[in-house]
């Protein structure tokens, strides 16, 4: 990949699609190189980021999650909105890439003007969340896009990693009586900022019954915002059903959290926590490139994994060797 930062810079800024591609597999690359470049260019342009509404959506499999977003999109779209879609694919176990193909999956969106799609494998990240998909939203934001999305693949991982990226979480599930809150783990429902029960075209009653389910479950709970109480609401993605009044709760919960400051204590948050998980992660990359520590591992790994010393043990050594002391 042949670099001209400045170039790249304006030309992603002006708002080309070209050059906010070839962005975004820059911070994606593992490349030293053009891990360094890419650590620059977002320097560049970190003012320009931080005006977008940041949406989260997870749910189980075959919840509707890409129709959704697409409908959800396309509204956007003709309202005027520019919409960006990081939709964080499973990746494959032979190449490392995307499987499900997030652009044949959404083929309107796709070819919106006003809109942009990047699928990522997950790279078996936490929480089915690619490594770099934080700079890809802010790369996005500088590139004019106002409403950002990220998808995750909702394959069972921690929904931790997606909400502490975004100003609203949702959680997409499908209709299935009061049983259906047995297969749901009660974190989800204490992390999302809106419960959306999807596919009601199918079975009304069934998705309102499931709906109230789901509110009784969360009166229960205590609320992240005292001035916020997740709303659960039916709708139909499929049939474009339902949609305009998810966007109106997710445009009331900018204003109540604006309002009280809420929103911008958890950009600062995340925004912390994000730093720090840089730095845990660049102390990985560099005590796995060690000398030391790159002969030892593999034979004290085994014999971790055989069971015949302590996890501990094999720790102490590597860290000896890091430090200079073995």
């Amino acid at each position: 990949m042949t670099l001209d930062l400045e170039t790249l810079t304006a030309r992603l800024i002006a708002g080309d699609r070209a050059a906010l591609a070839r962005a975004i597999t820059l911070v994606e690359s593992r490349r030293a190189d053009h891990q360094a470049a890419a650590r620059t260019l977002l320097e560049r342009l970190i003012p320009r980021t931080g005006a977008a509404q940041r949406i989260g959506i997870t749910g189980v499999p075959g919840a509707g999650k890409s129709t959704t977003i697409e409908a959800l999109g396309c509204n956007l779209t003709a309202a005027g909105r520019k919409v960006a879609v990081l939709a964080v694919d499973p990746s494959s176990g032979r190449t490392g890439g995307s499987i499900l193909g997030d652009k044949t999956r959404m083929e309107r969106l796709a070819v919106d003007p006003d809109a942009y799609i990047r699928p990522s494998p997950s790279g078996g990240t936490l929480g089915g969340v690619a490594r770099k998909t934080r700079e890809a939203m802010l790369l996005c934001e500088a590139a004019g896009f106002d409403v950002i999305i990220v998808e995750t693949v909702g394959v069972g991982q921690s929904e931790t990693v997606v909400a502490d990226m975004v100003d609203f979480f949702l959680a997409l599930l499908i209709p299935g009586g009061g049983d259906e809150l047995q297969g749901v783990k009660k974190g989800l429902i204490e992390l999302a900022d809106m419960i959306v029960i999807n596919k009601a075209d199918q079975d009304a009653a069934l998705a309102e019954r499931s709906a109230r389910d789901y509110r009784a479950a969360l009166h229960i709970l205590t609320p992240a915002s005292p001035d916020w109480t997740p709303p659960v609401i039916t709708a139909s993605g499929l049939r474009n059903d339902g949609l305009d009044r998810l966007w109106s709760q997710v445009e009331r919960h900018r204003e109540v959290m604006t309002a009280n400051g809420g929103r911008a204590a958890r950009r600062s948050d995340q925004n912390a926590r994000w730093m720090w998980s840089m730095v845990r992660d660049r102390l990985d990359q560099a005590f796995r490139a060690e000398p030391g520590v790159a002969v030892l591992a593999p034979n004290l790994e085994g014999a971790v994994r055989q069971g015949r010393l302590p996890a501990s043990v094999a720790a102490d050594r590597m860290l000896a060797a890091f430090f200079g002391q073995a």
